[in-house]
């Protein structure tokens, strides 16, 4: 607790975070606020933490989508916001605490480690592909964050730490109540996402699985909750299914979700977001493809103008191109690209709403007066016009990137070439 409470390591904590920012717990205290309020209150803080009276306060309950992003499937996570001076001793905790346990999760665990992606997850599941291993045993732990047996968690915890104020502290974090429309319940299982230490204590209970597939001599890949192990055969796979479910519920007191989980081959699963070709390639999972859509049907809206829409497209585009940059599969970004182009001329078809209008636009895009005319009387919807040749011809590709939109299949090439300049680079330092 010493280590935890000095100086330069609260300095670090308090740093990241005003970083990362985030909204107020149940107190409503800002990360603006957190300094003066430390000013005045740290001494008193300190000595509660040392002598192991510290109380922290109950977590505030958020629902989000379950991923966040437009990567996999949909459905609601619940976060458990603490607050900002929780956030801080929790981060300070984490500093502390990582530093021990690192050297002791698994190679084959990526997920909320330093160094280490989704991305990484991907490589080595392709690896394991390419040795033949095209049975998956897919494992969906049900309601991971909210099941974590606290007794269970807390064994594993003590084999590293011996400070009791550590553990008491860390226990009373677990257990600290959620807020939920004004009524706070007590909780007795469960780490809920939304505060720095959550990812950590989830890799340090899981670590007994992936140390468990490692003394069997199983190949697998872990992305904190999300675990993909592979193996040659469907027997091989059942049989493997067949032990760890009981083995989770009874060692680690883990439910596993049968409608999720199975045993399959690989290239009719999802991991990550990716999934596979039957030849082994990495492709994008249709899940992902249709979330992309959805979140770009959600920004290009008719009230909204194209400079503005392509403004709030770029970082989506940008953000879910560079999360999936291995895929090898190029048709699904050529599509999607002619399909986002195709919404945003839908978009200009529909805000020039009278004939006039339309006529006008097309032959500022040097149409001619009669073709021009003669599409913007045609009579058919936005969505067909905005397929039709005029329309292509009029706002083709090469003008919607002068208007800055982003190209997915042009920014995974880059994202490419990247990548093969940097494995170079890194080749010849090493010669």
């Amino acid at each position: 607790m010493e280590a935890v409470v000095e100086r330069e390591n609260l300095w670090r904590a308090y740093e990241r975070v005003m970083r990362n920012k985030g909204a107020g717990g149940i107190d409503k205290m800002t990360v603006e606020q957190l300094k003066p309020h430390l000013q005045q209150h740290w001494p008193r803080i300190r000595q509660a933490l040392l002598e192991g009276s510290y109380m922290p306060q109950a977590v505030r309950a958020v629902d989000i989508p379950k991923t966040g992003s437009v990567q996999g499937p949909g459905g609601v996570r619940t976060l458990g916001i603490p607050t900002v001076v929780d956030r801080l001793i929790q981060q300070a905790l984490l500093q502390v605490l990582q530093p021990i346990f690192e050297p002791t999760i698994s190679d084959s665990s990526h997920g909320f480690r330093p160094g280490r992606s989704a991305q990484q997850a991907v490589r080595q599941a392709s690896q394991y592909i390419a040795q033949g291993r095209t049975w998956v045993v897919d494992i969906d732990l049900e309601k991971f964050f909210d099941r974590v047996n606290h007794d269970t968690l807390m064994q594993r915890l003590s084999r590293y730490i011996e400070d009791a104020r550590v553990l008491k502290l860390i226990r009373r974090h677990l257990e600290a109540g959620m807020l939920r429309e004004g009524l706070v319940s007590l909780r007795t299982q469960g780490t809920p996402q939304g505060g720095p230490l959550s990812p950590l204590l989830s890799n340090v209970l899981l670590t007994d699985l992936d140390r468990e597939l490692e003394r069997r001599g199983l190949s697998f890949a872990r992305y904190a909750d999300d675990c993909n192990i592979f193996v040659r055969s469907q027997k091989a796979g059942e049989h493997l299914m067949g032990w760890i479910v009981p083995w989770l519920e009874h060692t680690l007191k883990l439910r596993v979700n049968p409608d999720k989980s199975a045993v399959d081959r690989t290239w009719r699963r999802a991991f990550l977001g990716y999934a596979w070709q039957a030849n082994g390639k990495r492709r994008i999972a249709a899940t992902a493809l249709s979330r992309l859509r959805q979140a770009v049907k959600a920004a290009v809206r008719l009230g909204c103008g194209l400079a503005k829409t392509v403004a709030e497209l770029t970082p989506l585009l940008r953000g879910w191109m560079g999360y999936f940059k291995l895929t090898e599969a190029r048709k699904p970004l050529e599509e999607l690209d002619g399909w986002i182009r195709r919404r945003l001329r839908c978009l200009l078809w529909r805000q020039a709403k009278r004939v006039h209008a339309r006529a006008r636009m097309l032959m500022r895009r040097q149409l001619e007066q009669s073709r021009a005319w003669k599409s913007a009387t045609n009579g058919h919807g936005p969505w067909w016009n905005s397929g039709a040749s005029h329309m292509n011809q009029a706002f083709p590709k090469a003008w919607f990137n002068k208007q800055g939109l982003v190209s997915l299949l042009d920014t995974h090439q880059r994202l490419l070439l990247t990548d093969r300049t940097a494995v170079c680079g890194t080749a010849r330092t090493v010669v």
